[in-house]
């Protein structure tokens, strides 16, 4: 790719912000109609007096920042390289700051995620899947051919997938670099299930001139009944796959090998494992994959998040907070917000109500005594104490569980200070 195409590339972060505000962006406000992203942010409005419409989801400026070092400096620590994967966000301005942040590269899952880290300038990218469409495949041998600094990583885990993707790859100019992924147990997701299938996997790759076997990889997350014991004896696995790999002579040729596991729940795992990787022939890039810490969240990685168990690490903090209005109160004990399912993620846990905002003095308090107790599309339902001071109009601030099931709600997120004013909007591309 030529220098001016890259800076291209790299310019569409900053276009962003020239994209009008309009209908499709909900919670924005109405008046701000036909305003640039860039000319809205400078206006720097508070998120409850400057005209921002009812469900909005914010993203706390400083706990993402907060979040984006922390990271940084525990995978400087323990020695990981740090590659999140992006399919988390979806957002190329958090991918800018986590690349500038330290981060190795994007990791992603599926092709249309890489295209859209590729249009805004991402140059490795780690894709945990096996890739075998042969449109996409062409793809990315047109990138590989056209960007030399262009890194991507992609799982194989059989025989079968390793001669599709050398059947669409025939006649490309650079070879696509693999690793091949180990399960982690019997009853998993996607690897290889034993060190004799990562072997013949691994021969299928080397008679393939398209494909060159660059490590191993795995995700620690899927094991069954998962423990800390249960983990690291995957990880070890991992680990002597590796080893067992390179002692074949497999990564002969290479300048590093590749050696990636890491999601939200046990990277204090995959640090411990990783950390007692034996000497190999070359450097061992170890990569670490985690994505959910960049919003953290108020349920399910507020409870499986490692720094529970190494607080002395330090610890992530819940950025979004998502802010609805009661907008019926039929009874004592009963409540409804105008946030549901279309705009709060739901499949792991509900909605957690944590503060609520009077509606007519602006003054906050905490939620007690209100609990989330079901989502409509549109509506979320309130269960409350008798004698709650909660009326129609307040506002009812929500935390939530599962940041890949938030993001994808919302297609512009402002990017709220502590004080309330909104200085940026996050852009996402689902």
């Amino acid at each position: 790719m030529a220098a001016t195409d890259r800076e291209q590339r790299v310019h569409r972060l900053k276009e962003l912000g020239t994209e009008r505000v309009d209908h499709r962006f909900k919670g924005l406000p109405p008046d701000a109609e036909g305003l640039t992203v860039a000319e809205l942010a400078a206006e720097r409005r508070n998120l409850f007096t400057g005209g921002f419409t009812t469900p909005v989801l914010a993203l706390s400026a400083e706990s993402v920042e907060h979040n984006l070092a922390l990271l940084e400096t525990y995978a400087e620590r323990h020695g990981l390289a740090f590659a999140p994967h992006g399919k988390t966000t979806m957002a190329p301005q958090l991918f800018a700051r986590q690349v500038e942040r330290g981060a190795w590269g994007i990791t992603l899952a599926v092709p249309h995620q890489v295209r859209v880290a590729r249009e805004f300038g991402t140059r490795r990218v780690f894709l945990a899947n096996e890739l075998v469409d042969p449109a996409a495949l062409a793809w990315i041998a047109g990138e590989l051919a056209r960007d030399p600094e262009f890194r991507f990583i992609c799982y194989v885990d059989s025989v079968r997938g390793v001669e599709l993707m050398d059947s669409a790859l025939r006649g490309t100019a650079r070879p696509v670099d693999v690793v091949v992924e180990l399960a982690a147990g019997d009853g998993a997701r996607t690897g290889v299930r034993t060190a004799e299938q990562g072997a013949a996997v691994a021969d299928a790759v080397a008679g393939a001139a398209t494909l060159r076997l660059v490590g191993v990889a795995g995700y620690e997350g899927e094991v069954p009944q998962a423990d800390p014991e249960r983990v690291r004896a995957y990880l070890d696995r991992l680990v002597s796959l590796a080893v067992g790999f390179d002692r074949a002579g497999r990564f002969a040729g290479l300048d590093e090998i590749v050696l990636s596991a890491g999601g939200s729940a046990w990277f204090d795992t995959v640090a411990e494992s990783f950390a007692e990787v034996p000497q190999l022939s070359l450097p061992v890039l170890k990569l670490l994959r985690s994505g959910a810490y960049v919003s953290h969240d108020s349920g399910h990685y507020r409870k499986l998040t490692p720094f529970n168990r190494v607080p002395d690490e330090g610890s992530l903090q819940p950025a979004f907070r998502l802010w609805a209005q009661v907008v019926s109160r039929p009874s004592p004990t009963q409540a409804f917000v105008n946030a549901g399912k279309r705009d709060a993620a739901y499949d792991l846990d509900l909605p957690e109500a944590q503060v609520v905002r009077d509606g007519v003095t602006g003054a906050v308090r905490p939620a007690d005594g209100v609990t989330v107790t079901g989502l409509s599309d549109q509506h979320g339902w309130l269960r409350t104490r008798e004698g709650v001071p909660l009326a129609v109009g307040d506002w009812v601030g929500l935390g939530l569980s599962h940041p890949c099931t938030v993001f994808d709600k919302w297609a512009l997120i402002p990017l709220v200070e502590e004080d309330g004013v909104v200085s940026d909007y996050i852009r996402t591309f689902f």
